[in-house]
């Protein structure tokens, strides 16, 4: 029986749109890696927004999450923080989200604002394709030759990518990369081929 899992993510950009009161709140959430280089790419693209509001959850490999969000000049705690609880909420982890807003002359006030960048964030992640989080790790099997093809056609029947071989006298060592539960697949198959004759 599978677990269910501790965190969501993604594995690319899916964006929405609110609007409140002629204000425009264009959101995007992206994986982490590309959270930067987009917020840097829509600045350029939305140069007469008012705001680019960011938040994001990022985790170390010690299992520490990181989380961050700025109001880009909104008044204090109405719109990076609650984007960062929707995040939270939602149990969504390495994933950036930023919400462009065009000002539409009418002011939200602190509970209206709050509400239409959560609400923003919100839609742009019912949009989006959500993937069970898992941390990929790499780790290196070997055999011995007469169990090579045996081992490869064992990884290829896996979503695992092979990143070395290194052949020596015995046999071949492969450096693999994949999720935990994978590699611990991997490893018990090894185990289990090593007391074959």
């Amino acid at each position: 029986m599978s677990q269910t899992p501790k965190f969501w993510t993604i594995d690319q950009e899916f964006e929405a749109e609110l609007e409140e009161k002629k204000s425009r709140f264009l959101a995007f959430v992206m994986p982490y890696d590309a959270f930067e280089t987009r917020l840097e790419d829509l600045r350029a693209e939305h140069r007469k927004a008012n705001h680019h509001v960011t938040a994001f959850r990022w985790i170390h490999d010690d299992d520490r999450v990181e989380e961050g969000a700025k109001d880009d000049g909104e008044p204090a705690g109405t719109s990076g923080m609650p984007m960062l609880k929707v995040l939270i909420g939602r149990e969504l982890i390495n994933i950036g989200v930023i919400v462009v807003r065009y000002f539409g002359g009418t002011k939200l006030g602190a509970g209206g604002l709050a509400r239409a960048y959560s609400g923003a964030a919100s839609r742009a992640l019912d949009a989006a394709k959500l993937v069970p989080f898992q941390r990929i790790l790499t780790r290196s099997v070997s055999c011995r030759f007469d169990k090579i093809s045996e081992l490869e056609r064992q990884i290829s029947l896996q979503p695992l990518s092979v990143k070395e071989r290194i052949f020596n006298e015995t046999g071949v060592e492969i450096v693999v990369e994949g999720a935990t539960e994978e590699l611990e697949t991997l490893s018990a198959f090894v185990a289990d081929m090593d007391h074959r004759p």
